[in-house]
């Protein structure tokens, strides 16, 4: 299924544009899930239609869903104390009542994940389209299946498991339950669950868009977010450059600010894909304003960016990890070897590596910043590589 994954600065249309964009893919018939992030109904604002915890019908073909991060955390909860009553039971602790329940920090951005996971992979759909945060918590919650994912591999190693015939032994000698059985088989199951989400926005056929203003603020956030999603290996597919003045009135007071968006659009059609959505005088409500915008079609998924590792072993002795850094500073770039991983560090940005299993084997020798790419020089470690025959 196509996912269309669409964020902005805050305030600058975004949620508008996924339901445009949505709405658009449905009347031509293709089947559409409008997925929405926000806490208060926007996206129903936008279409004219409440949205609520399960998928809505809006049009036909397009259904909108805004989940509930309240439910979620309250069923999680509850798996937890069931799984982990032998403890709490130990402890004396009372159980919590689901009433009394609220949602703790990242209970919304899971809720998030989960639908995303959930709506990617049924097959009642075409075509999702996810009105993602604004940016920069866009980034963050793009970051966060794998970095959860990390931080359970160094807290809980999968191959401890391999003492699991032992827990009830040693439970017996020290005379308490022993809670290790339930919480692996909850780590387990979570890596499971962020794998999938992993999976789907790593597929060929999941792109971000990027929505802004074209003004000094909106170059500044765009340049912001494609060096982040740079760093995920990802770029937009479109860039959406929202309400935009009319030519015909440039020769009003609109001159000044029309001449602005100009120079902005010209910079940006440099490097991306834009393009422009109109400026209605209002803010869209309803089917028909959010038609009269025209935004672009969902079009073929190509946002990937391939990392490649090139062999400069016969001329300069040396294996080149290319990786496309769009806009990037020296100055701000930093990077760290630790074991088989690379922490690279580029602005405000920071993502942990594995290395590719060539490059293991080797030791980093430099690296350099050109034409907005970092290319990591790795010279082969005599006392692991293969001795050539």
């Amino acid at each position: 299924m196509r996912t269309i994954l669409i964020t902005g600065p805050g305030g600058t249309g975004r949620t508008t544009v996924a339901a445009a964009t949505a709405l658009a893919a449905a009347r031509e018939g293709t089947r559409t899930l409008l997925l929405g992030t926000d806490r208060t109904d926007t996206l129903g604002a936008a279409l004219g239609a409440a949205t609520g915890p399960a998928p809505v019908e809006i049009a036909p073909h397009l259904a909108a869903w805004r989940p509930d991060p309240v439910a979620g955390f309250r069923d999680d909860l509850a798996a937890l104390q069931d799984r982990a009553s032998a403890a709490l039971d130990l402890l004396g602790a009372p159980r919590l009542d689901p009433e009394e329940l609220t949602p703790l920090p990242g209970a919304e951005e899971i809720a998030v994940l989960r639908a995303l996971r959930d709506a990617a992979l049924a097959e009642s759909h075409d075509l999702l389209v996810v009105d993602l945060p604004p940016l920069p918590h866009a980034l963050d919650l793009l970051a966060l299946p794998e970095e959860l994912r990390r931080y359970l591999r160094r807290l809980l190693p999968p191959e401890r498991q391999a003492a699991r015939a032992l827990r009830p032994v040693l439970g017996r000698l020290a005379g308490v339950p022993m809670p290790a059985e339930w919480l692996y088989e909850t780590a387990a199951r979570w890596d499971v669950e962020l794998a999938a989400v992993e999976a789907v926005l790593a597929d060929r056929d999941t792109t971000v868009r990027l929505v802004a203003e074209p003004s000094p603020a909106g170059a500044e956030a765009v340049h912001t977010a494609a060096l982040g999603l740079a760093l995920r290996g990802l770029r937009p597919d479109r860039l959406i450059a929202n309400r935009v003045f009319p030519e015909e009135g440039g020769d009003g007071w609109l001159a000044g600010p029309l001449a602005q968006q100009r120079k902005v659009i010209d910079e940006w059609q440099t490097s991306y894909d834009v393009r422009t959505v109109a400026h209605l005088g209002r803010d869209p409500r309803g089917p028909d304003d959010l038609l009269a915008l025209a935004v672009p079609e969902a079009g073929p998924a190509d946002a990937r960016v391939d990392w490649p590792v090139v062999d400069r072993l016969a001329p300069d002795g040396v294996l080149v990890w290319h990786i496309p850094l769009p806009g990037a500073v020296r100055e701000d770039l930093d990077l760290v070897r630790r074991g088989d991983e690379l922490v690279v560090t580029a602005g405000q940005f920071r993502r942990v590596l594995p290395l590719p299993s060539a490059l293991r084997r080797c030791t980093v020798d430099g690296a350099a910043l050109r034409d907005d790419e970092l290319r990591i020089r790795f010279a082969p470690d005599p006392g692991l590589w293969p001795a050539a025959r």
